[in-house]
C-alpha cells in the first residue's frame, strides 16, 4: 500500500524534518554512484568528479547535489533534531567552502551550457538560501557565492537574450521553472538587473500562452508540469490583474477530474526514468498550492479554479513521499527536495 492510500497521513514538515534530514545526509555525504556530465577535452580529462566538481560531487549527480544541498540548508534552519542539525552544518561548511564555489564558479567559465538552466536555478536557489539563512554557521558560507551567483548572471542573460523559444518539455531543460527559481533568488539576493531579465523573458515567452492542452501532459519520464511550471512563473511575474486575464485564459481547459489533478502510475520503482513521475507528482503539488494561492489572494478565482488545484494538491504530495525516503536511490537521491518545497507551499497556503 502507498502513501496516498494510508489514512490519516500527516503532510506537515514537521512530520517529516527528521526524515527528509537523514536523507539529505546520506545524499550529500555518498560520492557514488554518480553520473558525471563532463564532456572530456582529450584522452587525457579523466578527472574524477570531486576534482571537478569538490562542492556537489555527491547525490548520484551535479543537480541533484544542488539541490539536496539546498534541502540540507532549509531544513537546518527550520530546525532538527540535535545529531542531524550538526551532521548537516559540517556537511554544509565542508563541501560549500569558497574555494570549492570559486571552482564551481570556473568550471561554468569554461562550459557555459553546462547544466543549463536546470542546474542554473537550483544553485542560485542555494546562494539565496544561504545568504537569507537565520543561521549564522550557515550565513556565513554566503560570500562565498558571490562569483558563483556573478556568473550565473551572466549566463542567465546570455541564454535568454540569445533564444528566441522557450523550452517546454517536463524535465530538466524546462524553461520556465528555471526561470521561476533563479527569478525568486535573484529578488532575494538583491540583483535586480537578473530579476528584470527574467521578467522580460517570461512575459516574452509565454505571456501570450491560452489554451494551454493539459491532456497532452505526463510523458513516462517527466517530472514538471510544463504547463503548471508556467503558470507558476507567471504567477510571480504578472500584476494580480495581469494574472486573472492570463490565468482564465490558459487554464480554459482544466476541467474536475482531468489526469492534471490526478497522481501518477509507476509500476516499476527501480527504473530511473519512471520514478520521475513521483517527482512530477510532488512538483504539481508545490505548483498547485501557490497558484491556487495566487488566485485567491488576489479574488481571482471566479471559475473555481483554486478550489480545484487545492484538492487536487494533498493527493499529489501524498503520492511521492513515500518514494522520497525509501531504499531505491533513483529516487532519493532527490524527491525530498521537491516534497519539502511542496510542504512549505501547503502551510504558507493554510495560513
Amino acid at each position: 500500500m502507498s502513501l496516498s492510500d494510508a489514512a490519516p497521513l500527516d503532510l506537515t514538515r514537521a512530520a517529516w524534518a527528521d526524515r527528509f534530514a537523514a536523507v539529505a545526509a546520506e545524499n550529500t555525504s555518498r560520492e557514488n554512484p554518480y553520473a558525471a556530465h563532463h564532456t572530456t577535452s582529450g584522452p587525457d580529462d579523466r578527472a574524477l568528479p570531486v576534482e571537478l566538481h569538490p562542492a556537489f560531487a555527491t547525490s548520484y549527480d551535479w543537480h541533484s547535489s544542488v539541490h539536496m544541498h539546498w534541502l540540507a540548508a532549509r531544513l537546518v534552519a527550520h530546525g532538527l533534531s540535535a545529531d542531524l542539525e550538526a551532521r548537516l552544518t559540517t556537511i554544509l561548511r565542508a563541501h560549500l567552502s569558497a574555494d570549492h564555489l570559486a571552482t564551481e564558479a570556473a568550471y561554468f567559465h569554461t562550459t557555459p551550457h553546462y547544466e543549463r538552466p536546470y542546474g542554473w536555478a537550483w544553485l542560485a536557489k542555494l546562494a539565496a538560501e544561504v545568504s537569507a539563512s537565520d543561521v549564522p554557521a550557515i550565513r556565513e558560507l554566503a560570500p562565498g557565492f558571490v562569483p558563483v551567483v556573478d556568473v550565473l548572471e551572466d549566463l542567465v542573460t546570455r541564454w535568454v537574450d540569445g533564444a528566441a523559444h522557450p523550452v517546454r518539455h517536463g524535465v530538466h531543460s524546462n524553461s520556465a521553472f528555471g526561470l521561476l527559481l533563479v527569478l525568486e533568488a535573484a529578488r532575494s539576493l538583491g540583483r535586480d538587473e537578473l530579476a528584470a531579465t527574467v521578467e522580460r523573458a517570461a512575459r516574452d515567452w509565454f505571456g501570450e500562452d491560452a489554451g494551454w492542452p493539459f491532456a497532452w501532459e505526463r510523458s513516462g519520464h517527466d517530472f514538471l508540469s510544463a504547463g503548471l511550471a508556467e503558470a507558476d512563473l507567471m504567477r510571480a511575474v504578472l500584476t494580480p490583474a495581469e494574472f486573472a486575464t492570463w490565468s482564465d485564459g490558459f487554464f480554459a481547459q482544466v476541467r474536475s477530474g482531468d489526469a492534471i489533478l490526478q497522481s501518477t502510475v509507476v509500476r516499476d520503482e527501480a527504473d530511473p526514468q519512471q520514478v520521475h513521475l513521483f517527482g512530477l507528482d510532488l512538483s504539481r503539488a508545490g505548483s498547485a498550492r501557490r497558484i491556487a494561492d495566487a488566485l485567491r489572494a488576489g479574488e481571482l478565482d471566479d471559475d473555481g479554479l483554486a478550489s480545484l488545484l487545492d484538492e487536487a494538491a494533498d493527493r499529489l504530495l501524498a503520492s511521492g513521499l513515500a518514494a522520497s525516503v525509501g531504499e531505491e536511490y533513483y529516487s532519493t537521491h532527490w524527491l525530498a527536495s521537491f516534497a519539502w518545497d511542496a510542504m512549505e507551499a501547503r502551510e504558507h497556503a493554510a495560513r
